[in-house]
């Protein structure tokens, strides 16, 4: 673990009665990189997400966002992060541009018209910018959804299953706003239902399981994990999907409404 993560999550526990989400969760995500936290349905990772934005309180363990404890600075947590959940929340009967103006006025910031226009800018929404959102395609609201959560610069944003029911174009539209989002220092946790998100977008992949980070790398260490196999003298790399599977197998379940999305695949 770094001294200098920019978030830290050491020994969280949370159960809700008799159900036991989370049993001693531990993970570290570096500033400026992406973090795919990845789990069976009901595995916690939405748990986790609602803890590390101050929406629940753990029963125990620690937690820091930009080195603010969860518990005891919520205010402070909740000026350094956003939030970005599965569906995108723009107001369908304002403009691109006038949502984006809301949200900065809303936040008290000067010049909100010059913060909306360097946002459409950013994300490659000028031209529609003066257009209802409700015209807009899944990856443009989407985008508009993201430029929304970054108005007052927080250096870390969660986002929650960020490309669910996005067209195969509106999903690349999303991962190469995310590896923007990056590369300009903000820290990214995503959480994902999609195993090749997490293997196209992501610095470090976790695996929640029953309530416990089971392995946490980066994509190549989690393949060393199995072996090559050799499919007609050709030797085949383990992917992601057969990792996660032979990790966690199909007996995840529990109280999150998240779930894996896999792809059967055919041998030749």
């Amino acid at each position: 673990m770094t001294t200098d993560a920019a978030i830290r999550v050491t020994g969280l526990e949370k159960s809700f009665k008799d159900l036991h989400v989370l049993r001693g969760v531990d993970f570290d995500v570096a500033p400026g990189s992406i973090f795919a936290l990845l789990g069976s349905n009901g595995a916690g990772k939405t748990t986790v997400i609602r803890i590390l934005s101050t929406l629940l309180t753990q029963d125990a363990g620690t937690a820091t966002v930009s080195g603010f404890d969860v518990a005891a600075k919520p205010q402070s947590v909740r000026e350094s992060i956003s939030l970005t959940g599965q569906f995108a929340a723009v107001d369908e009967i304002l403009s691109g541009r006038e949502n984006l103006v809301l949200v900065a006025q809303l936040r008290h910031l000067k010049d909100p018209g010059k913060i909306a226009d360097d946002l459409l800018a950013r994300f490659s929404l000028t031209e529609a910018g003066s257009r209802k959102a409700s015209t807009y395609s899944g990856g443009m609201r989407r985008r508009l959804d993201i430029a929304m959560s970054l108005i007052g610069n927080p250096p870390v944003i969660f986002l929650d299953e960020p490309t669910t029911g996005l067209d195969p174009q509106g999903r690349i539209e999303v991962w190469q706003t995310v590896k923007e989002l990056a590369n300009s220092g903000t820290t990214v946790l995503l959480t994902t239902q999609y195993l090749d998100e997490a293997e196209q977008l992501a610095d470090r992949i976790a695996i929640l399981h029953q309530g416990r980070i089971i392995v946490n790398g980066t994509l190549a260490e989690l393949k060393q994990l199995l072996p090559a196999a050799q499919v007609e003298y050709v030797e085949k790399q383990p992917s992601l999907e057969d990792v996660f599977l032979a990790l966690v197998g199909d007996d995840g379940k529990g109280d999150d409404a998240d779930s894996v999305t896999t792809t059967s695949r055919k041998e030749r």
